[in-house]
């Protein structure tokens, strides 16, 4: 049977499972049946986004099939608010949240850098510019420490993300169902067969909000302090971390901070 994960929620997936999951997906035709596949299989689901175009698209493909049919959930989203967001970002994420979270009751979950709630109190906690001086603490800080304390807190399962291959880098060898074994989460990315012409195409199709940015030649929008707009044939990404060898912020690469949160877990136990 190969490796068995344990993860949150006393869910245990075997290597043979997760080569039999993607096997199955890879033969669907739509995002959306991946969607309704997901929730079909696993309890306490959630999506995380940072409001892409790739996760609008599946928050707007999901409030459809809750519209279509009321036994399919709202899947509750997260977003993690760095401190460091464009305000663009944070306009958008009030108005997703009108348009198809207040309706049916619910509100976005926001998770911040702990202890902080402005961009000043993280500076004076851990220096100004630490993105600068310390990258990886500061990602680990502002991003991966708040998404695990996401994770961990709401006894999340499974998470939709918004990435796809044509990403490149890191993402070229996307799996449909993947485990983040850190967190004992399993990570769904319902649209990583679709190119960024696609979701693009999906989106004004469907009328869903997007980032006022997209109009300025921003493709994939992050902190402020590490996001350029992108030239005409550039790829999609290639505005982030520019002049670095980095290609994902540390959410989706948790296995280089795996020292941090085991230092944090003993602390939390030790207070």
């Amino acid at each position: 049977m190969g490796k068995v994960y344990q993860l949150n929620n006393d869910v245990s997936v075997s290597e043979e499972q997760l080569n039999h999951w993607n096997q199955f997906l890879s033969q669907l035709e739509t995002p959306q049946e991946i969607l309704k596949w997901a929730i079909i299989t696993f309890p306490h689901l959630y999506q995380t986004t940072a409001f892409g175009l790739t996760g609008l698209a599946t928050i707007d493909m999901l409030s459809t099939m809750h519209a279509e049919n009321a036994d399919s959930p709202i899947v509750p989203l997260i977003f993690i608010d760095t401190l460091h967001n464009f305000p663009q970002t944070l306009d958008l994420l009030h108005t997703v949240e009108d348009k198809y979270y207040k309706p049916a009751g619910q509100a976005i979950t926001v998770y911040q850098p702990d202890g902080c709630s402005s961009e000043a109190e993280f500076a004076a906690k851990y220096g100004d510019l630490l993105w600068e001086t310390d990258d990886l603490k500061y990602d680990f800080l502002a991003k991966v420490e708040p998404a695990s304390r996401a994770y961990r807190t709401l006894g999340v399962t499974a998470v939709f993300t918004g990435r796809r291959k044509s990403q490149g880098a890191a993402r070229s060898d996307l799996k449909f169902v993947e485990i983040d074994e850190l967190n004992k989460i399993v990570k769904i990315n319902p649209l990583a067969n679709w190119t960024f012409e696609e979701v693009q195409q999906y989106v004004q199709d469907h009328a869903v909000p997007t980032n006022e940015l997209l109009k300025y030649g921003y493709k994939s929008i992050g902190d402020y302090h590490s996001t350029q707009p992108v030239k005409e044939g550039e790829d999609e990404r290639s505005g982030r971390w520019q002049g670095k060898a980095k290609t994902e912020c540390g959410i989706h690469e948790t296995s280089k901070f795996a020292q941090f949160l085991k230092e944090q877990k003993a602390n939390a136990a030790q207070s």
